[in-house]
C-alpha cells in the first residue's frame, strides 16, 4: 500500500494519499503513534493530513475489517540557507546563483522574490539555481524543500549594467602599480578590474568609485573595463603605459 508523497516536513500539515484495496469506512491513519486527519476516503484510496514528528515511522489504515500492514514515512527536518553567492546578478537573469545550507537534498524549487525555478540539488549542503529575469531591486530568496521552506539572510539583488565615466590618473608605468581611481555608476557589485585584459587588483570605494591597482604591462595605450554582476562596462579613453 503506497503512500504519496513518502516523506515530508518535521512540522506535519501535509496532505498525503495512501492507495491500495479495502480501504472502505477507514477510520484512522496513524503516522507511528500519532493520528493524522483524514479529508477523503474511497474502497482504494484514503486522503489525510500527515501529523508532526520525526525520523522514519511505520504509517497505517485501519477500516472495520482491520489494520494495514505499515508503509515506511520518512519525515524531513526543515532546510537551512546559510549563504547566497553571488548575491546579485543581472536584470536579465541567466546567472547562477550558488546556496548553501542544510537539509537541501529535497529541494523542489528556489522562488527570487515571486519567481520560481527549478534548482540543481548538488548535496545535503549545496545547490545552484539560474537567477530569473527581473526588474531592478532586492527580492527575498526562498528555498522550498519537502521539509519545509527556508529564508536565505539578507536578499538577493537584480542590478542593472553599470558606467563607467572616466579615470585618473591617465598613464603608468609597465611595471605596473599606478594608483588609478574610477569613476561611474551601479559600481558596487564589481567583480573584476582590468588593464587591457589583464586584471587589476581593486577595491570597491561606493557605487560610483572603484580604486585598482594597474598591473604591469607592455608599453602603449590599454583600454580599462569593469565587471560587475549586471554586466561589463569600458571606461573612456585609454590607459597609457610609458617610461
Amino acid at each position: 500500500m503506497p503512500i504519496s508523497p513518502n516523506q515530508g516536513s518535521t512540522g506535519g500539515g501535509f496532505a498525503a494519499t495512501l492507495t491500495g484495496t479495502g480501504l472502505t469506512g477507514a477510520t484512522a491513519v496513524r503516522f507511528g503513534g500519532k493520528t493524522a486527519t483524514i479529508t477523503a476516503s474511497s474502497p482504494t484510496s484514503v486522503s489525510v493530513v500527515a501529523p508532526s514528528g520525526a525520523g522514519v515511522v511505520d504509517t497505517t489504515v485501519t477500516t472495520p475489517g482491520g489494520t494495514s500492514g505499515p508503509v515506511p514515512f520518512y519525515y524531513v527536518p526543515p532546510p537551512v540557507v546559510l549563504d547566497v553567492s553571488p548575491s546579485s546578478g543581472p536584470l536579465a537573469g541567466g546567472g547562477t546563483v550558488t546556496v548553501t545550507g542544510r537539509e537541501l537534498s529535497t529541494a523542489t524549487s528556489v522562488v527570487f522574490g515571486a519567481t520560481a525555478v527549478t534548482p540543481t540539488v548538488l548535496s545535503d549542503s549545496e545547490l545552484t539555481a539560474v537567477a530569473p529575469a527581473h526588474a531592478e531591486g532586492e527580492v527575498s530568496l526562498v528555498v522550498l524543500a519537502q521539509g519545509g521552506t527556508a529564508t536565505a539572510p539578507g536578499t538577493f539583488g537584480f542590478v542593472d549594467t553599470p558606467t563607467a565615466t572616466g579615470f585618473s590618473p591617465l598613464t603608468g608605468l609597465p611595471a605596473g602599480g599606478t594608483l588609478v581611481d574610477i569613476t561611474g555608476t551601479r559600481l558596487a557589485t564589481t567583480t573584476g578590474v582590468t588593464f587591457g585584459g589583464v586584471p587589476a587588483a581593486f577595491a570597491v570605494l561606493s557605487d560610483t568609485r572603484v580604486a585598482a591597482v594597474a598591473p604591469s604591462h607592455a608599453l602603449g595605450a590599454v583600454t580599462v573595463e569593469l565587471t560587475t554582476t549586471g554586466g561589463s562596462a569600458t571606461a573612456p579613453g585609454t590607459f597609457l603605459y610609458l617610461l
